[in-house]
């Protein structure tokens, strides 16, 4: 499978609670990044390393409000995911969590 690097202009979803798990901190601590810096880019459609399959899947996702999913390669070569829910709370319309996690946390 072929990695594909992905932004779109014009991206909008709501991230719903942002968490992260002390190994996703952790991880971006020891490369000197801040979580921001990830979560901005997953906001805006940078999808990070994702293979051309699960970008067609964040595509539907955005249109259809199941999960989406960014996968990022830090400096050290340790990976970090971000995972917005697909569960859309029935009262607003929007989604409920975005978590940052290692894949060994998943």
């Amino acid at each position: 499978m072929s990695k594909t690097k992905t932004r779109h202009k014009h991206v909008s979803f709501h991230l719903g609670r942002v968490v992260a798990t002390p190994g996703a901190l952790a991880a971006l601590e020891s490369v000197g990044m801040a979580p921001i810096d990830y979560i901005k880019r997953h906001a805006c459609g940078d999808w990070g390393d994702l293979c051309a399959e699960d970008v067609e899947a964040n595509a539907a996702a955005l249109k259809y409000g199941t999960r989406i999913m960014s996968t990022y390669t830090l400096s050290d070569d340790s990976k970090l995911w971000i995972i917005t829910d697909g569960v859309i709370n029935p009262d607003t319309g929007e989604r409920y969590a975005t978590t940052l996690l290692l894949p060994e946390e998943y």
